[in-house]
């Protein structure tokens, strides 16, 4: 896939072959999107599935290369309402063009999906956070180096400048926060700021981040919300903490320590999920 395909109108052709091979699978219309990153990998066990399309089947997907995603598009039911899932999401870091990380949002918008939930780790910058917590996305900082809006606009897609003054959904935080309380599952609600990765982040980065307004950083999300949000979805984020960043004596985190943190908090993350997915 090259870039040149998205600064033509190639790109509606694409998307409609993409929705057109997805459609032949669909039995419902769904109106809601979830991308199963880290912290929601779970949520599939109940989830009633319909079909289960490789990433690699569907004309113009990119291919999922991290080792803890995995690549699968997920039709089916959560909570009697119809959802599309993203089961792996793709990253900068991989090599892909922003395009590239973002064709799969266009995609979904073209299905009929209005709302998009999504999901990842992050590193705590917020000295009030602790590992294994949530944290609800108010705002974000995008420090990606790139942006999937840069090009020429496709105005049938959405508008040349896109408002971001709220790019997460006030309603959908609202009901957020409600069900964790009703669920007795603390959640904290702040801002995420997205790095390019893959390394994890130095000490004085750390401080930097934090100085800047940040409470986590992570390495995803950002685009996905801003094509999201280009066309006029509704965005919720959640953010699992998997480590903490804000000590004096930073210790080395890995892979594994990252999974395992995510997985504690992953059971509160998915019925936070659940309950709202169930009141949208």
């Amino acid at each position: 896939m090259s870039d040149s395909f998205f600064h033509t109108d190639d790109m509606l052709r694409m998307i409609e072959d993409a929705s057109r091979h997805i459609k032949q699978y669909m039995n419902d219309s769904p109106r809601i999107g979830i991308i199963l990153g880290t912290g929601l990998g779970s949520v599939i066990n109940d989830v009633e599935i319909h079909a289960t399309l490789e990433y690699k089947d569907i004309p113009h997907f990119p291919i999922s290369t991290v080792e803890s995603h995995s690549g699968k598009l997920i039709i089916g039911t959560l909570e009697q309402k119809p959802i599309i899932a993203m089961q792996g999401r793709f990253h900068f870091y991989e090599g892909y063009s922003m395009q590239e990380i973002t064709f799969p949002i266009r995609v979904f918008k073209s299905l009929g999906i209005d709302t998009l939930l999504v999901s990842n780790a992050c590193g705590a910058l917020n000295p009030a956070y602790s590992s294994a917590e949530i944290m609800l996305i108010d705002d974000h900082i995008n420090m990606l180096g790139g942006n999937p809006l840069i090009g020429p606009n496709i105005n049938q897609l959405g508008p040349r400048f896109p408002d971001m003054s709220r790019p997460y959904d006030k309603e959908l935080l609202t009901l957020s926060e409600k069900h964790a309380k009703e669920l007795g599952i603390k959640v904290h609600r702040g801002v995420y700021v997205s790095v390019s990765g893959p390394n994890l982040e130095t000490r004085a980065e750390y401080k930097y981040l934090r100085i800047i307004g940040a409470d986590v950083v992570g390495m995803s999300t950002i685009p996905e919300v801003i094509v999201a949000r280009h066309m006029n979805m509704r965005v919720a984020g959640f953010s699992i903490i998997t480590d903490e960043g804000y000590h004096e004596d930073l210790q080395v985190v890995t892979l594994d320590d990252v999974i395992h943190a995510a997985n504690r908090a992953e059971p509160h993350l998915v019925s936070l999920l659940k309950a709202l997915v169930s009141a949208i």
